[in-house]
């Protein structure tokens, strides 16, 4: 049965017709080797029960899944290192399809490297399998770590070799599908604006307020302005506690649910540096590490100064200007989440944020930034794993003391979570860049998925040892 009684199809987007999408045809692939299906994401939409063969047709061939419509390249603009540019648009992707999960809510499944569309922009609509794997790599970890994100959800190895300019080729292709709760950007409602379409600004804001944020009462901008707001403070705030770099915060990388996708040059914390940056054309540091929520921030004004087409300043303003300390909030509560502790109220929770940061700064490349959440997960609980552990020598000196008695402070969430045989590991698992490169490498040299298999299953055992929420 190639679909079960939870497949709920929703085709939504579509309905809003030419102003937004343009209907577009898969490329024809010369080979579908599938390389990663995700069966748990599967299991939530009801399409677990697909066979590889069907799996193949529906996400490398794109044979319409029951209920669906065609797919459709969406329209946006945006804002690309603070630069405007009109010519954007899926230009190596698509809207496959849309439904409900088993939580009642809407899922987009998208594509990137399907082929060209009209928003190609001289390009060739692929993607490379690197790149692919590198996206998989990237959206799991996330996920485990807590982070609002989209999921891979769908690689397929296509067969053509691609030239890029930036790593070795000719290089293998690849067609990823992510499964995401929206790929309405805000670069889509740039588009309107740019056109001086208020109507279409209408349109779009009461279909992203009843689709996505359906607690605001309709006809109320700066209400939806406002749920925007804080899902993108809660995401930053996750970034920053995951230390995680996203690399290009443009405009039509952040969408309306608040849940961060497309990934290219991510990097991972190797040791706390707020001047961190992942894409070697990040010259200024634009999109550094530490000045990412500010970035979050810019692109949220955009997105305010096109929804004043339909709506008055001074309230768009006020939405606005709740972004500071909805942002300190949730940084408080992601970095509680990371340590396993519950809240101790608020000006404890803020000492222990700070005195966390702090140790991290000090400890720089001797500690790294993941190990220190690892070790000392669940507080007081961890206590004997951590001095007893690799890094148990740098678990001294006056700053350690502070944030040690910080987090002392709050008790353990869960502490039942550290019997799981995670925890007995001397090490987290991380993805910095040498080890997601040699993945990589055991593919490109000698077609060994092994080493990606494995480091898949670790970090779902990760995943299950930390159980976090999204």
């Amino acid at each position: 049965m190639p679909v079960s009684r939870r497949y709920r199809p929703e085709p939504r987007f579509p309905d809003l017709g030419s102003e937004f999408c343009d209907p577009v045809a898969p490329a024809a692939f010369p080979q579908t080797t599938l390389r990663y299906r995700n069966d748990r994401a599967a299991a939530e939409v009801g399409l677990e029960g697909l066979t590889d063969a069907e799996w193949i047709a529906h996400f490398g061939r794109f044979e319409p899944l029951p209920g669906q419509a065609a797919p459709v390249a969406m329209r946006y603009h945006g804002h690309q290192f603070r630069s405007y540019n009109a010519d954007l648009g899926d230009g190596r992707g698509f809207l496959a399809a849309q439904l409900r999960s088993g939580d009642g809510r809407l899922l987009d499944l998208g594509t990137k490297g399907s082929g060209t569309t009209p928003w190609s922009r001289g390009g060739d609509g692929r993607l490379t399998l690197k790149g692919g794997v590198r996206e998989i790599l990237a959206a799991t970890l996330l996920e485990t770590l807590g982070v609002p994100t989209s999921r891979a959800f769908s690689l397929i190895e296509t067969g053509e070799a691609l030239q890029r300019g930036d790593e070795p080729s000719p290089t293998r292709s690849a067609v990823l599908v992510r499964l995401s709760h929206s790929h309405v950007r805000f670069g889509t409602f740039q588009r309107a604006a740019w056109h001086e379409r208020p109507d279409l600004i209408a349109t779009l804001v009461e279909h992203v307020r009843g689709l996505y944020h359906p607690g605001v009462a309709a006809g109320d901008v700066p209400g939806l302005l406002r749920a925007v707001v804080e899902a993108s403070a809660r995401l930053s705030a996750r970034w920053i506690a995951a230390g995680f770099v996203h690399g290009v915060l443009n405009t039509d990388n952040l969408n309306v649910t608040g849940e961060s996708f497309d990934y290219g040059p991510w990097r991972f914390l190797p040791h706390y540096e707020p001047g961190f940056t992942a894409a070697y054309f990040d010259q200024f540091g634009l999109y550094a590490f530490a000045r990412q929520p500010e970035a979050v921030f810019w692109n949220l004004t955009q997105l305010a100064g096109c929804l004043k087409l339909v709506a008055e300043a001074e309230p768009l303003t006020e939405a606005l200007n709740g972004f500071g300390p909805a942002y300190i909030r949730e940084l408080r509560t992601a970095f509680l989440m990371r340590l396993g502790v519950h809240s101790a109220g608020e000006a404890a929770d803020q000492t222990l944020l700070d005195t966390t940061l702090a140790f991290l700064r000090e400890s720089g490349a001797a500690l790294r930034w993941e190990p220190l959440f690892f070790d000392w997960f669940g507080g007081f609980a961890s206590s004997a794993r951590a001095l007893a552990g690799p890094r148990a020598g740098l678990y001294r000196g006056e700053t350690f003391e502070a944030f040690r008695a910080a987090l002392f402070d709050h008790e353990s969430d869960r502490p039942e979570r550290l019997e799981h045989p995670v925890f007995a590991a001397a090490d987290p698992e991380e993805l910095l860049i040498d080890e997601v490169e040699a993945v990589w490498a055991a593919i490109a040299a000698r077609d060994d998925w092994d080493p990606f298999a494995a480091k898949l299953a670790r970090l779902e055992a990760s995943r299950g040892a930390y159980a976090l929420s999204r």
